[in-house]
């Protein structure tokens, strides 16, 4: 029962997120006079289909929840004649165009901003400070000096006064002796922490014995500004996850895909419906940054074309984008097939 609960929440998660991407593009072709012959949630056979009165669109459900798409009208390589030639993609202005394939990523900001809000408005509005809270004894920390309420600055000269970044250089510098740079009463402080290997779970893990506290504030703009605070707080953190996967400083092994991000609705859905908005928005800004990076069958790659083509004052030639996006397709399920093994080998670990 728990696993048929799991994946109905999974199945959510990712349709809401999916949903709301994708009304993005659709909502914006419409405006801007594009044909649209299809809007799908899901990818795979087709389940089931529907049409509205006086719209072209078809609107259908696929077997498989994850993606979805928007097919418009000029943007195959085969022209179609039985489409006025005005209601086509390709000969839409710069902005129409522009404004159609950036939408959706907007959208997933805009979701990611509202429920950030809805959750702050209802349990409080964290500060996302990196404040040193309890300190264990027996641990590293407990010796170093550290003490509770020491804003964490840099960790080995990298930026951690958030929650979101403290997490991440803390992942990064796994296993690793850090520099910590603190401010307390004012002035600034660098303890050194070398991390104790224990076992927890039944594996082995590092740890530096401190917890992380933080103030909380309720109210209407302490609501707002969070929202927006943690969504820009969540994209940089994201921004450095790239770098540092292009680096080297993380392994592919820290991404997750369908798998693993089933397991972590999992894990939500036992901890209340705020965690489960939480994971929503989380991943929500993830989905909208991966889309906005300029790689070939990703919105930032057909944005990329439409920047091209408006500095060179002339369209790409449509089976080269087409090819160029098609092999952006192949790799990405590629590393998709590779992250979901990884994803699959930890789970049975």
């Amino acid at each position: 029962m728990t696993f048929v609960l799991n994946l109905i929440c999974f199945v959510l998660v990712l349709g809401v997120i999916v949903l709301i991407h994708e009304f993005g593009h659709f909502i914006f072709a419409k405006k801007s006079g594009i044909y649209v012959y299809e809007f799908s949630i899901g990818m795979g056979p087709r389940l089931f289909k529907w049409t509205r009165k006086n719209d072209e669109t078809e609107y259908s459900i696929r077997l498989i929840p994850i993606g979805g798409f928007v097919q418009m009208a000029g943007e195959e390589i085969e022209d179609d004649p039985s489409v006025p030639k005005n209601m086509k993609f390709a000969v839409k202005t710069f902005g129409q165009k522009f404004m159609t394939v950036i939408a959706g990523i907007m959208n997933n900001f805009i979701l990611a901003i509202v429920l950030f809000f809805i959750i702050a408005l209802f349990t409080g509005a964290p500060q996302n400070k990196a404040i040193v809270g309890e300190i264990s004894e027996d641990y590293p920390a407990y010796t170093s000096g550290l003490k509770t309420g020491d804003r964490i600055l840099t960790i080995n000269g990298k930026d951690a006064k958030t929650y979101d970044t403290l997490a991440l250089e803390l992942q990064v510098n796994s296993g690793k002796k850090i520099d910590m740079e603190i401010e307390r009463n004012g002035e600034t402080k660098t303890i050194t922490l070398k991390p104790k290997k224990v076992k927890q779970d039944g594996e082995e893990v590092y740890k530096y014995g401190f917890a992380i506290t933080d103030e909380i504030k309720t109210g209407f703009f302490a609501s707002l500004k969070y929202a927006f605070t943690k969504t820009i707080s969540l994209l940089h953190q994201m921004i450095l996850i790239i770098a540092y996967l292009i680096t080297g400083n993380l392994n592919i092994d820290a991404l997750s895909g369908p798998v693993g991000i089933f397991s972590i609705v999992g894990t939500a859905a036992d901890s209340g419906i705020w965690s489960i908005l939480s994971l929503t928005a989380l991943l929500s800004v993830n989905v909208g940054l991966i889309n906005l990076l300029p790689i070939p069958a990703f919105d930032g790659g057909r944005l990329l074309f439409i920047i091209i083509e408006k500095i060179k004052g002339k369209p790409v030639d449509p089976r080269l984008e087409n090819t160029i996006h098609s092999v952006g397709f192949f790799l990405l399920m590629a590393l998709m097939i590779l992250i979901t093994y990884n994803d699959i080998v930890r789970l049975i670990r």
